[in-house]
């Protein structure tokens, strides 16, 4: 009896740790070829400064996430192009962060990214939520950009709206989408009829090539996409630290 209870105690020690391993992966692990500009780890957001648990400007998403992410960044290689992530797993400190800044007041004037709307609009108007599938690891913030597109510089604090033409806008070295990333405005909608052919079909090309690699995207957000398959329901809170 003793010797069986020992050995129930070993066999429970030795699988704690996989019982606790995190299905998170670093995406340049799975490739590093992927551009990250991560907007929540620095000042270049909707809040004004990095969000808690962005211990790290790194892009942390579930495995089968990533490897989506990959062989959609080896069709754009094909047209000399890639994608940039802005955001990937959000720890939900960091949702629960921006529901208190949408009812707070104060701090940086972040208005450029909601210029047709109030800060404490922006929950109930769908662009803020309190659960995000970010926490979950499986949703994914990103854009195209030329693949010898030199780095964005951070963008200066007088930035123009984000619905404003692109030279007038927040510097990106995005192709032309239309608006800024998260601009809190109809003109992010997927398929908002007021932008021009040019950035339509930029938009068209990213919807294609995610939907091709088993992503699906959110209606008011060009930039937002979700890979359901990989999704079980389960939210984490770990901080997203050095790789």
């Amino acid at each position: 009896m003793a010797r069986a209870f020992i050995a129930l105690i070993v066999i429970a020690v030795a699988a704690a740790p996989a019982q606790a391993a995190s299905p998170l992966v670093y995406l340049r692990d799975i490739d590093a070829s992927i551009r990250q500009d991560m907007r929540y780890a620095g000042t270049d957001n909707f809040t004004g400064r990095p969000l808690p648990g962005y211990a790290a400007g790194e892009c942390m998403l579930r495995r089968p996430v990533a490897l989506a992410l990959k062989a959609a960044q080896a069709e754009l290689a094909g047209r000399d192009l890639s994608l940039k992530v802005y955001d990937c797993y959000r720890p939900t400190r960091a949702v629960a962060a921006m529901a208190r800044w949408s009812r707070g007041a104060g701090g940086p004037d972040t208005s450029r990214f909601f210029p047709a709307a109030q800060r404490n609009q922006l929950f109930a108007l769908g662009y803020i939520s309190g659960y995000s599938a970010h926490s979950r690891g499986v949703a994914v913030d990103l854009t195209i950009v030329p693949r010898n597109a030199a780095p964005s510089a951070a963008a200066p604090a007088r930035s123009g709206p984000c619905t404003a033409p692109q030279t007038q806008r927040a510097l990106d070295d995005s192709l032309d989408m239309g608006t800024g990333f998260d601009c809190f405005d109809t003109k992010s909608h997927t398929r908002d009829a007021t932008i021009a052919p040019a950035q339509a079909a930029n938009r068209a090309l990213l919807l294609a090539v995610m939907r091709k690699h088993g992503f699906t995207n959110y209606k008011r957000e060009w930039w937002h996409f979700s890979f359901n398959s990989a999704d079980d329901g389960e939210a984490f809170d770990l901080p997203i630290v050095p790789r």
